[in-house]
């Protein structure tokens, strides 16, 4: 029997209300609007205002900052698919005489090019963009704080190279480009460059006093690919699926989750967490979450993914500071997660097409020396190698076509397993990465680097 919970239970409702109403108030925010995602669709929205009978709803625009640094690096991303460039590419392959050419595609995404975290001169988020007219107004006379490569540095301009990179291999803008590829096959129809009513204002809260100001909106120029756009809870929940799922019309499964893993650590700060190729890793609550963080003067969005729950939590805020948007995001996927936990895909045999008997022989306890790892089989003819207690290095390998597999995440990531076959045809042993792993630790005979002692195993 197959039962559908489209709906959340009117308790989760409520507790999700009261978050949102509990940070509009402590955040001293003129608005704020909270959603939930759950298995591809916007199952829940609530807002809370400082004007009675005036809360914005999930189709309110509200400007979202660096988020939109996630959707430049899917049209990378995409032009990475179609062959026109490799993530290692220097940049002045592909985009001449910026000053920085050195750096690569990769280390633009990941904020590991050594780049500064701001632009020379006016404060760019308060400034007119016609302060910075070309991108050696952005990247100033010394762009580089470091070198590419050392470290994690979250960096502005590098988004903007990113931009001017999909302008440049693309032959169309940016914004071009953008509703193209990713808005307009997604349905994102509110999500726009410029606001368009329905539309929050951007305020200013004074941090002693209950009063507040409205913030300027600059058009950023150039530095539009970094944080120029604006969305609503809806719009943010379509991109949301995406990012778990993948979408074939916009970017493969596989490249979304090359997105997702960590290309580089946090740098300095006390949340646990890293960065992918425009992505922000946190780890939270016992989850894994995936999205991006937002601000601008006036506004402040988030947007967090826990593709294992099948979830995804959306922030957004009319004021400057105050509002913790990142912490309400995760805290709508986790109050969800734990009333709602996500019922397990019934178990089901592998199609008999992707099962032999050559490979379920290699099923089963392996020795690497005296550590002891199983291999079982998944989808696909795809293996699983993991330590059979304590830590140790898990990994999922992908079948090849000339035979073995190789590495998708952690340790092995990209190492080629191969089963090593004698004379007679039999398994000798697994090879990863020319670490040898044997049906029995130490064995006589087996194929151990460095040979085993004759007088074999004994006691004290």
């Amino acid at each position: 029997m197959t039962t559908s919970f489209e709906a959340l239970l009117p308790g989760t409702e409520r507790a999700l209300l009261h978050r949102v109403a509990v940070a509009q108030t402590e955040g001293r925010t003129p608005s704020f609007v909270g959603a939930v995602v759950r298995d591809g669709a916007l199952v829940w929205s609530g807002s809370r205002s400082c004007v009675d009978g005036h809360a914005p709803d999930a189709d309110t625009q509200f400007r979202i900052g660096s988020l939109t640094k996630v959707f430049t690096a899917v049209l990378v991303m995409r032009l990475r698919d179609e062959g026109l460039l490799g993530l290692d590419d220097p940049l002045e392959r592909h985009l001449k005489g910026t000053g920085a050419g050195e750096v690569t595609i990769a280390q633009l995404l990941g904020h590991t090019g050594g780049l500064a975290a701001e632009t020379p001169g006016a404060w760019w988020e308060r400034s007119s963009a016609e302060l910075r007219p070309e991108l050696s107004d952005v990247l100033g006379e010394q762009p580089f704080l470091q070198s590419p490569g050392r470290r994690h540095h979250y960096s502005n301009p590098g988004y903007t190279l990113l931009g001017s990179l999909v302008e440049a291999v693309r032959g169309m803008s940016w914004e071009e480009a953008l509703r193209r590829e990713i808005l307009e096959p997604l349905g994102m129809s509110r999500t726009t460059l410029d606001p368009v009513a329905p539309h929050a204002g951007g305020w200013a809260v004074h941090p002693w006093a209950d009063v507040m100001m409205p913030e300027p909106s600059q058009d950023l120029g150039l530095m539009a690919p970094a944080g120029q756009l604006w969305s609503t809870a809806a719009d943010l929940a379509r991109f949301a699926a995406f990012l778990s799922a993948g979408d074939e019309r916009v970017l493969a499964t596989a490249s979304v989750e090359e997105m997702r893993a960590p290309a580089s650590p946090a740098g300095e700060g006390d949340w646990e967490g890293g960065y992918g190729l425009g992505l922000q890793l946190l780890r939270k609550d016992g989850r894994t979450l995936i999205g991006h963080t937002g601000s601008l003067p006036g506004f402040v969005a988030c947007l967090w993914v826990s593709v294992e729950d099948g979830l995804a939590g959306i922030a957004l805020s009319n004021a400057t500071s105050g509002p913790l948007t990142s912490l309400v995001a995760a805290d709508l996927v986790r109050i969800v997660a734990e009333a709602e936990p996500r019922l397990p895909e019934p178990w089901r045999p592998l199609p008999e097409a992707e099962v032999d008997e050559e490979l379920l022989s290699l099923t089963g306890p392996w020795y690497w020396g005296t550590y002891a790892y199983g291999l079982r089989l998944g989808p696909e003819r795809s293996v699983v190698l993991e330590p059979l207690r304590g830590a140790g290095r898990r990994a999922r390998f992908r079948a090849l076509p000339e035979g073995g597999w190789v590495g998708l995440n952690g340790y092995y990531a990209g190492e080629t397993l191969r089963a090593v076959k004698r004379a007679d045809g039999s398994v000798s042993h697994l090879d990863l990465g020319s670490f040898v792993f044997t049906r029995e630790p130490y064995a006589p005979g087996d194929a151990v680097p460095g040979g085993v002692d004759e007088a074999g195993w004994r006691g004290l």
